[in-house]
């Protein structure tokens, strides 16, 4: 089995919900895809009867400034003089289409993936939170310790958080060890 070109969780980082929809922003799939933003904008306007409103619309300002809170402003000379585009799933397969380089369609079914991936997680969740929810039901708040126990499982669901990591010069001093020798034959006695 050939090895994914892009791991599902990088791309997982790139999917944020807008509109009620999952959706890749045109900057993250240009980054995908190695290509500059304005390409891949302009080649979807050249295709622009492929891609309704529901599989590439352009963002709100007020949607792109709460986006830069989310994703970061860049750093370096220029920037956009338009709003971002959002693709949705839709329009992320549509791309492959439009885009046609090897390397577009192997991103796109590791784009693909990603976005079964995800809905496989919620649901797997969604599922879970319903079961424990009729198992409340059922025994009631009666039952303290059966509540700890679902509790308990709660937390359990709940991710980690990562230690923090401490800063600072931390020197590890090795201790001399000190021996005390015993004099061999006769111990010497000590004057009363």
């Amino acid at each position: 089995m050939k090895k994914a070109i892009i791991p599902i969780q990088q791309i997982a980082k790139s999917i944020y919900v807008l509109r009620g929809r999952r959706v890749i922003l045109d900057f993250e799939l240009a980054r995908l895809y190695r290509v500059t933003t304005g390409n891949l904008n302009k080649a979807a306007n050249r295709n622009r009867e492929r891609f309704p409103a529901d599989f590439m619309f352009q963002l709100s300002a007020e949607e792109a400034d709460g986006l830069i809170f989310q994703v970061g402003r860049s750093k370096g000379r220029g920037g956009r003089r338009h709003l971002p585009y959002a693709f949705t799933e839709e329009g992320v397969a549509m791309l492959s289409g439009v885009l046609r380089s090897k390397r577009a369609v192997t991103v796109n079914i590791a784009i693909m993936r990603a976005f079964v991936k995800l809905r496989e997680i919620l649901e797997t969740n969604r599922d879970l939170a319903q079961k424990f929810a009729e198992l409340e039901r059922r025994v009631g708040t009666h039952d303290k310790e059966i509540s700890a126990i679902i509790d308990a499982i709660r937390q359990l669901m709940v991710p980690p958080e990562k230690p923090k990591r401490e800063i600072g010069f931390h020197v590890r001093e090795q201790v001399p060890r000190y021996r005390t020798h015993k004099t061999r034959g006769t111990r010497a006695s000590l004057p009363l």
